[in-house]
């Protein structure tokens, strides 16, 4: 199994530059939870990228744009981005959904709830 992270953000540096000011003018109303919980305002946060590097699962990290092309199906169902999937036997589930992101109010809760369902499979 793998998990695939979806940011409801669009690659590119630029893009990149976008979100980091759109964080600081208005943090309340920003719409990639998962950018929130895994990153600060310029880098990925310590925890996460300690987990993520120690976890014994793979992982993919990919942006709405980047996982809009390469998972072009018209059998895909609609996904709200930001969003975990699982990809398990090349069939994707949902894994964390953008909803329940939302209700994180940080990354262990995120780190917590990803141990918890992998250890399901």
């Amino acid at each position: 199994m793998r998990l695939i992270f979806v940011y409801n953000a669009t690659s590119g540096k630029h893009n990149a530059v976008l979100d980091s000011l759109r964080k600081i003018a208005n943090p309340t109303n920003y719409d990639c939870s998962l950018c929130t919980l895994t990153y600060g305002v310029f880098s990925e946060k310590k925890t996460w990228k300690r987990f993520r590097k120690r976890f014994d699962l793979e992982m993919e990290f990919l942006h709405k744009d980047e996982f809009l092309k390469q998972f072009r199906s018209k059998w895909l169902p609609k996904y709200t981005f930001s969003v975990v999937l699982s990809e398990k036997n090349n069939e994707l589930q949902l894994f964390i959904s953008s909803e329940e992101l939302t209700t994180f109010e940080d990354v262990s809760e995120l780190i917590e709830t990803i141990k918890l369902r992998a250890g399901q499979y």
